[in-house]
């Protein structure tokens, strides 16, 4: 028997094609997720797509101020420290929301936005509902491999902060001349107003709806720390 013939017998059915595809995507995404438990994420796609260019300054957490991480949780992820990286209630409520053809407002966990920002593409249209069955995945690894502070820490230095601006140290550093580790409320609460619409907000003499958002955070950051909202990220 010729070597061709043994080849070609030995070639896989391509019927398990997909289930060899799929164990190859677990081992490389599980691989991926693990070095990122301990390596910073060099760069991401949506840094790559950003024609403003990347300015960013990775900041452990221990050095970006309580007030940033109060205000996260606050404007973003309430249960943060609750939940498995997905908010049912939140999720009900938003495909309630736009059912009824209300502005689109989506349910997404900060877990699930650090999985998208780090391991994905932001997209919009179908490629935004392609995103989601892999943007499960990733979280629930990143949920059981890296944990609750460590998604915070990664999720603090991936979030875009303003054009061409990422993570909180550049932004603050941006917006109020120093660094994440001594902001204030006010000034971690406008940094968290903008993230939703960091190239359409400002964090520097904000008015309208970005103002009465940031007045709104601010006031959260109170509950935060009375409840201990974020004691899951400083054990």
């Amino acid at each position: 028997m010729s070597p061709a013939t043994k080849a070609r017998r030995r070639k896989l059915p391509w019927y398990l094609r997909p289930f060899k595809w799929l164990l190859w995507f677990i081992a490389i995404s599980a691989a991926w997720v693990l070095l990122y438990a301990v390596v910073p994420p060099p760069v991401t796609f949506t840094m790559l797509a950003d024609s403003g260019g990347i300015t960013k300054d990775w900041t452990g957490l221990s050095h970006i101020d309580r007030n940033m991480v109060r205000a996260v949780i606050a404007a973003e992820d309430g249960k943060f420290c609750s939940h498995n990286g997905f908010d049912r209630e939140a999720i009900e409520q938003a495909i309630e929301r736009n059912a009824k053809g209300k502005k689109l407002r989506g349910g997404s966990t900060i877990s699930q936005q650090t999985a998208k920002n780090v391991f994905l593409w932001q997209g919009s249209g179908w490629a935004r509902y392609v995103r989601k069955v892999p943007e499960v995945w990733f979280t629930f690894l990143i949920e059981t491999i890296w944990g609750k502070r460590r998604i915070m820490e990664v999720y603090l230095n991936v979030a875009e902060t303003g054009i061409g601006t990422y993570g909180v140290e550049a932004g603050a550093q941006r917006y109020f001349k120093h660094g994440a580790g001594k902001l204030t409320p006010a000034e971690a609460a406008r940094i968290a107003a903008i993230l939703p619409l960091p190239k359409k907000r400002e964090a520097i003499s904000p008015s309208g709806f970005t103002r009465r958002y940031g007045n709104t955070i601010r006031a959260r950051i109170g509950v935060v720390r009375r409840d201990g909202l974020d004691a899951c990220v400083y054990r």
